[in-house]
């Protein structure tokens, strides 16, 4: 099965990035498992995920409501495509995917989404806060677990 781990994220807006220090933590450690990190959105990420049969997406999220370094787990089908367009990203993930089938991309058939609660994803900075700097290999654990993919993969020695 050809995997794409995708960490999102704004590299300068500290626990922003935590998608992309989570896949900077995976990269090398699955030889058969791509992994990348983006801060593109929208449209721009078909030609990322295109030709993958699974692919596990790593982003941030501030409910407000839960610990900083929390993890949620999602399916694309709990994110619903929206006609308003009015994502910080300009096109939201569901929509993105929805018009990708649409246009006929042979899109991923299996999506994880991966959300880690943040403290601060607006204060310019390159480091994460350090309630989430110390949950970085917590949450690679977590996300390494839930999708097997020690099973899957064997780590590089």
């Amino acid at each position: 099965m050809k995997t794409l781990i995708l960490g999102f994220g704004n590299p300068i807006l500290t626990d922003d990035a935590i998608g992309i220090r989570i896949a900077e933590e995976l990269e090398g450690e699955f030889p058969d498992i791509t992994v990348e990190a983006t801060s593109e959105a929208g449209l721009s990420i078909l030609d990322e995920v295109t030709g993958y049969d699974k692919l596990v997406i790593i982003d941030s999220i501030k409910t407000g409501k839960g610990r900083p370094g929390e993890l949620y787990k999602l399916e694309l089908e709990d994110l619903k495509p929206r006609s308003d367009f009015s994502s910080s990203h300009g096109l939201d993930i569901a929509t993105a995917f929805k018009l990708g089938e649409k246009l006929g991309y042979p899109m991923p058939s299996q999506v994880s989404i991966y959300a880690v609660e943040v403290k601060d994803n607006t204060t310019f900075g390159e480091e994460c806060t350090p309630e989430l700097k110390q949950s970085i290999s917590l949450i690679v654990g977590q996300i390494i677990k839930e999708e097997r993919l020690c099973q899957t993969s064997s780590p590089k020695s």
